[in-house]
């Protein structure tokens, strides 16, 4: 059993290097095909942890785990942000700025609904569960990691929200690539129009093709250095912001994401947002905490499994429901219905793969599409967490 801080700290990078390796050589067949590796380096730390691999009651094991947590947390949400610039997502227009938080509203009503209907047969941290699958399915896994910091969301309870991220996201993505063929039919039904979208595309083509795609160490470096201050900075205010009438219940996590959101989305309109690498460098940072979190966890705790998957299912069926009555009532064309559903659900890894399903040209909306929920995500999600709770 592992003892000390600096052991448990390597062998979590160990096993997350491992299965990155292995994603990125067998990626596009077999086992990582269907089982994406945050995925497996989630349940992987928690097979460990289940197995006593490691002695988290060890003062040196626990401090290295929650200062690594918490300096990195901060940095990595600044990184992802830095290329959320808002005057290009202002350029998509309000009809698909629209489209894309009507979307957001009807997951959020799917959650209220596949709450109430299951809620008896959920943890009592269910609210929790569902507060950080929400900044996942509004803005991405970055988001649903710093909702379940903000909110302290623990062990099992992430679980759950991986499990359903995964099985029922993975359907959803199936379903809307699926619909493509049908685009004309589904555009003739709504009576959409999509000229504007070509128009939007040509824009965001040309502004993300002039970002170097060469990555220098000095480009690392200074990411990391000001992402790390960042976090020293935004821990400090955190604990003073807590101090105010009315924000004491977000806890000094809390007010350090959302600090942290708010510089990251000026910054995105900056020079910074021209450094190459953020997106790699953030990376690193997502899949180190992803093990992280999940090294308190037990797999005895994952007993209501089912239920939190079909609580999922319901909230797709809501809001695909609701997103098909919208498009019909607003013309919405089937490409705005699906890339506005998938830029909530699957965020900017996946959103991208179904717009280039109907043109590679349309793939920039999508990344800005689904840019606009890693700025919203959090809030989401920690807002729906405390709605859930009164709901109980």
């Amino acid at each position: 059993m592992i003892t000390d801080g600096l052991q448990f700290i390597a062998l979590l990078m160990f096993a997350s290097g491992i299965v990155i390796w292995l994603e990125k050589k067998h990626g596009d067949n077999g086992f990582f095909k269907y089982v994406p590796a945050l995925v497996v380096i989630y349940f992987g730390s928690m097979l460990m942890s289940t197995f006593k691999v490691w002695d988290m009651s060890s003062e040196s094991v626990s401090t290295a785990r929650n200062v690594i947590k918490d300096a990195i947390l901060p940095a990595m949400i600044f990184l992802m942000l830095l290329r959320a610039d808002l005057r290009d997502i202002a350029k998509l227009g309000p009809r698909m700025i629209l489209s894309f938080f009507a979307a957001s509203i009807t997951i959020m009503i799917g959650f209220v609904v596949g709450f109430m209907i299951f809620k008896g047969k959920l943890a009592d941290n269910a609210n929790m569960t569902l507060g950080a699958l929400a900044g996942s399915w509004v803005g991405g896994t970055q988001n649903m990691v710093a909702v379940q910091q903000a909110i302290g969301l623990e062990g099992s309870g992430m679980g759950y929200t991986l499990l359903i991220d995964s099985i029922d996201y993975s359907i959803w993505i199936m379903f809307l690539l699926f619909l493509v063929p049908f685009q004309d039919k589904f555009n003739k039904w709504t009576k959409a129009d999509t000229s504007k979208i070509d128009n939007i595309n040509k824009h965001l083509t040309l502004k993300f093709s002039k970002i170097s795609k060469e990555i220098t160490f000095q480009d690392i470096f200074f990411l990391l250095s000001i992402s790390l201050a960042v976090t020293a900075v935004t821990n400090v205010l955190g604990a003073k912001m807590i101090e105010l009438p009315g924000l004491s219940f977000m806890g000094q996590t809390g007010c350090a994401i959302i600090l942290t959101t708010v510089l990251g989305v000026i910054c995105a309109m900056t020079p910074l947002a021209k450094i190459p690498g953020s997106p790699e460098l953030s990376n690193v940072m997502l899949y180190m905490l992803i093990g992280l979190i999940a090294a308190t966890a037990n797999f005895k705790e994952l007993t209501e499994a089912p239920a939190y998957i079909l609580t999922g299912f319901v909230v797709l069926i809501v809001h695909g429901l609701l997103m098909t009555l919208i498009s019909k009532i607003f013309k919405l064309d089937l490409f705005t219905f699906g890339v506005s559903s998938l830029a909530n659900i699957g965020g900017v890894a996946s959103a991208p793969v179904l717009a280039a399903a109907y043109s590679q040209s349309l793939v920039p909306v999508a990344v800005l599409m689904a840019l606009i929920g890693v700025i919203c995500g959090t809030f989401f999600g920690i807002g729906l967490s405390q709605l859930l709770a009164l709901l109980a």
